[in-house]
């Protein structure tokens, strides 16, 4: 449905004139389109999304970034697109929106992962996160627990005995598909990590067996 109901907003605002809504429709076409691996025109529609925010206004900028930039760091350098984030942030912030003011911070976090960045700043970036989600009222929500998951990595990696409570994460699993294959995911990366290669062939099979 979401491809269909994108479509639509981006003719209706072609036809009828560009509304606050309009980035909206461009930036998930873009990104759709992207998954679907049309990246260039994909990349095209999310910047088109972007540049529409200075012209009908920007409340739905937090949301319009954070999809935008998980397209971004697919084409420009992913140390420097993630700072995007910190844009997307702040204009959530600005518009009283606090869930995608932790989902721009849950998706930089989740993407310093990948980008190289040292394990002990990223130790603390997680510990910040938590507290932020925590103070927020966000203790049990989705965002924490994929974060979370995350850090447990992290310390892992690092050699560090702590240990890392998810008390939602059973739950979630059995619930939830995307928190299921963030949960595979993570734990054939580490498996791979650490030279556990049936484990990870495991949980790469159940990982690709998700719907």
């Amino acid at each position: 449905s979401v491809p269909l109901v994108t479509q639509k907003m981006i003719e209706l605002s072609l036809a009828k004139g560009m509304s606050p809504m309009s980035p909206i429709g461009f930036v998930y076409f873009g990104s759709f389109i992207s998954k679907r691996g049309d990246l260039s025109s994909g990349y095209r529609y999310v910047k088109v999304a972007l540049s529409l925010l200075d012209k009908v206004g920007k409340e739905s900028a937090g949301e319009v970034i954070s999809i935008a930039t998980q397209v971004k760091i697919f084409v420009e350098p992913i140390q420097a697109a993630l700072e995007y984030h910190d844009d997307g942030y702040a204009a959530s912030m600005v518009a009283g929106d606090v869930s995608n003011a932790l989902l721009n911070t849950m998706l930089k976090r989740g993407c310093m992962y990948v980008a190289g960045v040292k394990l002990q700043t990223m130790r603390e970036e997680y510990d910040k996160f938590e507290r932020l989600a925590k103070e927020n009222n966000q203790s049990k929500s989705i965002l924490l627990v994929q974060v979370q998951q995350v850090q447990r990595d992290v310390l892992r990696l690092i050699g560090s005995d702590e240990e890392v409570t998810i008390p939602e994460e059973e739950k979630l699993i059995a619930s939830n598909s995307s928190v299921l294959k963030s949960f595979f995911f993570r734990n054939a990366h580490i498996s791979f990590m650490f030279r556990s290669y049936d484990d990870a062939k495991e949980y790469v099979s159940k990982f690709y067996e998700c719907r």
